[in-house]
């Protein structure tokens, strides 16, 4: 007997797939995705786990499948037309990119911020080596944008109808966003340059190129600081979390001189435990 379907079923479907792909990719994002409330957490996750796929389109896989830069592209810009139809029409046979559209329609996520994303990430397969310009419109794509798509999540989940997220929390979103790509360049620079053949920071990634990158993540993060207690209340622990693991993140990378930096699982477990009771996030990436 064919078991009973419909649509609900398929949308829970779809969001569990998408969840799936978090759930094999990110440890640190999974522990901080945890304290979300229930209203918002596996919108999040959805919108994570498209961007991961578009992220790995670009990053390997698609190569070590035997695309060429040509037929790679063409797979991303078949995703983007994909996520936009389905934003419109509320259907796609993609689960990743159906459940990625069921978020993006109850919270008012669309073109404007979809459309930069994608651009970014063309950008990685064209672009080996960037200067001021290339990096900022990189990081606003690749970055800025999905801190708004989250600030979205964070405002509307729930409620009958999007509003645009005060000005206020979108430079927040916008500055985390940016702070995060920032360290993961910092972090992963020998790999980029190594294995993708990518400098993101320019000049080599010289030591001056990474004081400067270190610079602008203390002043993002301390700007998306100050906006962490405006949000809803069942965000805030969670946000508190992401934005106190990569300060740690970038405190060890001034300490480092090379190889990748991590925190450790007793450090991430402690920063966790403050944000869960409530402390407020630390002010700078300069100061422990």
């Amino acid at each position: 007997m064919k078991r009973a379907g419909g649509l609900d079923l398929y949308n829970r479907t779809a969001c569990r797939a998408a969840e799936a792909v978090i759930d094999e990719y990110s440890t640190s994002f999974g522990l901080a995705c945890r304290l979300l409330g229930r209203r918002v957490r596996r919108h999040v996750r959805v919108v994570y786990a498209l961007v991961r796929v578009a992220d790995e389109i670009v990053d390997g896989p698609a190569a070590e499948s035997g695309l060429d830069r040509d037929r790679t592209r063409a797979v991303l810009d078949r995703l983007e037309a994909e996520t936009l139809q389905a934003i419109a029409e509320g259907f796609s046979a993609n689960l990743v990119v159906h459940a990625f559209a069921l978020t993006a329609r109850e919270c008012g996520i669309g073109a404007a911020l979809v459309r930069p994303f994608f651009a970014s990430m063309r950008t990685d397969l064209v672009v080996d080596e960037h200067d001021d310009r290339s990096r900022g419109e990189y990081v606003h794509g690749s970055a800025e944008v999905v801190g708004l798509m989250c600030l979205q999540v964070f405002v509307n989940a729930g409620s009958p109808g999007p509003e645009p997220p005060d000005p206020v929390l979108r430079e927040g979103a916008r500055r985390l966003g940016a702070a995060f790509q920032e360290i993961n360049f910092l972090r992963d620079a020998d790999h980029d340059r190594a294995r993708l053949g990518r400098d993101y920071l320019g000049a080599g990634s010289s030591p001056r190129a990474k004081a400067e990158a270190l610079q602008r993540v203390d002043r993002d993060l301390r700007i998306a600081c100050e906006t962490i207690p405006l949000l809803p209340g069942d965000c805030r622990a969670a946000v508190a979390v992401a934005h106190d693991l990569f300060q740690a993140l970038a405190l060890r990378l001034r300490a480092e001189r090379g190889g990748r930096v991590r925190v450790n699982n007793y450090r991430k477990v402690a920063i966790a435990a403050r944000a869960a009771l409530a402390r407020a996030p630390k002010g700078s990436a300069g100061h422990e």
